[in-house]
């Protein structure tokens, strides 16, 4: 039984003639119900979200001031974290819910295994840190040794140490000498190789050298200088001589200038050798000798010259074809950044051409006008990308985003919002009542609870709400009297 019910029942008890008390006293009875309706009906709503940053409340939520019991909203995570937990809380009882809701700073994690070699943190790999490449001993870095954590991952050229594993030796090629062992073009990490000079020489290092990091021998390679009972240098054969000696392309080296003029050479003669332009020594002898007639081999090992990083960018990044010469770098700004000055360099003899080039943030245009809201901010332009404009009503109600800000394209989010005096008109319900002031303008978002009278059945929602456009939200109900028909 309803307390309407009982009251009623309970005055209709009461003698006809104590009639004009008992209506007064029951109006009163139910005007006292209404108000205890209504006050319960209000302690179950909710004011506005809390801001949980970095968490922030969804769009579609933050235009609203209140929310029914029962009702939820959504919160995201700002673009560099990662969501974990439920997104949602829920008003209940007047109260909002605990958000679960953790932004945790994205990460891009392993960025895989590097052979020969291991990859060594400063902090954590979040968002804008570097990881570092180191090699083992014996082996060579290629290209540059960090890659740089972005939103998309790890970003620039994936780092190798050593071009094809371990670093090699050459051939070491040491005047009037005996290799024992044999002879041998290329030797590995590690390798010994010990000298014994012709008769007629004596050492003057230890006889023994290994093949060390770097494609280098160590100790320095020895020298067989003539015995003191020979003459100080053994004279040169008439006969036997060598012409000029050919081009060796593939070591990418060319007769020093001082010989390229020379035509003959005697048996004995040694020329050396100069690395092409962009390359650089990187074992193995420079010098050629002629012995009876032929050019001994050329060991000199050239290798392409490195120039390495070519810069770091502000709110960008360089994105290699490789670091040694000939290759290129080319800057990419982040989003919201725009390139100024050249975006490409070259990797030259000398090193990157060029200049490192800046990103600079994008710039919105005069905060937008034509509006009667008032700003909540002072920020005085120039507006860059993600700068945030804030507008409130002094009177009326704000229509449109509460916030604008510069997007990464140079433009604002969305046209500035206008203050408007929103209100809708006492409702019209046959055959009912509402809890609250009877009165004849309602404002913007003010909620009622209709209810029907004894004997009469409620078609529609019981609560609602005047909305933007003036009108009640959703449709007003109809009481419609119990046990009759309904028609449409």
């Amino acid at each position: 039984m309803t307390p309407l019910l009982l009251i009623s029942l309970i005055l209709s008890s009461f003698s006809f003639s104590q009639d004009t008390i008992m209506r007064s006293l029951y109006w009163a009875a139910l005007g006292l119900f209404s108000a205890l309706l209504a006050s319960a009906e209000v302690a179950k709503r909710c004011s506005a979200p809390p801001e949980q940053p970095p968490a922030r409340l969804e769009e579609k939520f933050s235009r609203r001031r209140g929310f029914s019991s029962g009702e939820k909203v959504s919160y995201t995570c700002p673009e560099d974290f990662t969501p974990r937990g439920s997104r949602s809380v829920q008003c209940l009882e007047g109260k909002w819910t605990k958000l679960a809701l953790k932004c945790e700073k994205r990460v891009c994690g392993n960025p895989g295994d590097l052979p020969n070699g291991q990859f060594k943190y400063k902090g954590n790999s979040f968002i804008g840190q570097k990881v570092f490449a180191t090699c083992n001993e014996g082996y060579t870095l290629k290209g540059l040794n960090y890659m740089v954590c972005k939103s998309s991952g790890w970003t620039g050229e994936f780092p190798k140490c050593g071009a094809e594993g371990a670093a090699t030796c050459s051939s070491p090629a040491v005047d009037h000498t005996v290799k024992a062992g044999g002879t041998v073009s290329v030797y590995q990490l590690g390798d010994n190789v010990t000298f014994t000079c012709s008769q007629g020489f004596q050492l003057n290092r230890a006889p023994q050298v290994t093949c060390g990091p770097g494609g280098r021998w160590q100790p320095q390679l020895p020298r067989c200088l003539p015995s003191k009972e020979r003459p100080a240098q053994p004279s040169r054969s008439k006969t036997g001589g060598c012409g000029k000696p050919l081009a060796t392309k593939e070591n990418k080296a060319n007769l020093a200038d001082k010989y390229i003029t020379m035509a003959t050479f005697a048996s004995g003669d040694r020329v050396h050798y100069t690395c092409d332009v962009g390359h650089a020594p990187a074992g193995g002898s420079r010098f050629r000798m002629c012995r009876n007639g032929k050019w001994t081999p050329l060991f000199l090992k050239c290798e392409p010259k490195q120039c390495g990083s070519a810069g770091e960018i502000l709110n960008g990044q360089f994105t290699y074809t490789g670091v040694e010469f000939g290759d290129t770098a080319t800057a990419v700004c982040d989003k919201g950044y725009t390139l100024v000055g050249p975006a490409t360099r070259n990797c030259k003899n000398n090193g990157w051409d060029g200049r490192v080039p800046v990103c600079e943030a994008m710039v919105c245009e005069t905060a937008p006008e034509g509006t009667n809201a008032e700003r909540k901010n002072l920020q005085e332009p120039p507006y860059t990308f993600r700068s945030v404009i804030g507008y409130k009503c002094r009177e009326g109600t704000l229509v449109g985003p509460k916030e604008i800000w510069c997007t990464k394209t140079g433009t604002w989010s969305a046209p500035p919002p206008t203050c408007k005096v929103i209100t809708c008109p006492s409702p019209i319900v046959s055959n009912a009542s509402w809890a609250g002031a009877q009165i004849n303008l309602y404002q913007y978002r003010d909620t009622i609870s209709i209810e029907c009278n004894t004997g009469y059945t409620m078609i529609g929602q019981s609560s609602v709400t005047c909305g933007l456009d003036g009108q009640w939200s959703p449709d007003l109900p109809k009481c419609r009297r119990t046990g009759h028909a309904v028609v449409n």
